[in-house]
């Protein structure tokens, strides 16, 4: 029988990067199937508006953000979480400090190591 796998991804053992001016991503734990990031956004952050074809779970640990997804507007608060398509136009604002966990599926390779 096969073993389960197991990917332990500690916390302090990832780094931390700045991609742009307020936003800080920190790469966890992923496999080819799925990719967990942590994003930090400073308050006034704004995203670029961009697509890509991964799946992608936002969930708001802490603070408040506004999420535009193809002309919609949401505004998104600690505990609020939501599915953003492949392939769909989107951009965020981070409307406080905020503290946001993205889930991709499949991983992202342009965010992998």
């Amino acid at each position: 029988m096969k073993q389960p796998q197991a990917n332990y991804v500690p916390s302090h053992a990832t780094p931390v990067s700045e991609p742009e001016p307020g936003m800080r991503r920190q790469v966890l734990a992923y496999n080819q199937k799925m990719m967990l990031v942590r994003h930090h956004f400073l308050k006034g952050w704004k995203g670029a508006s961009h697509s890509h074809p991964h799946e992608q779970l936002v969930y708001v640990v802490s603070g408040k953000i506004t999420l535009e997804c193809e002309g919609r507007s949401f505004e998104l608060q600690s505990g609020d979480s939501m599915i953003v398509e492949g392939n769909v136009r989107h951009q965020a604002f981070a409307l406080e400090d905020a503290e946001v966990l993205d889930l991709f599926a499949p991983y992202r390779e342009d965010y992998a190591e």
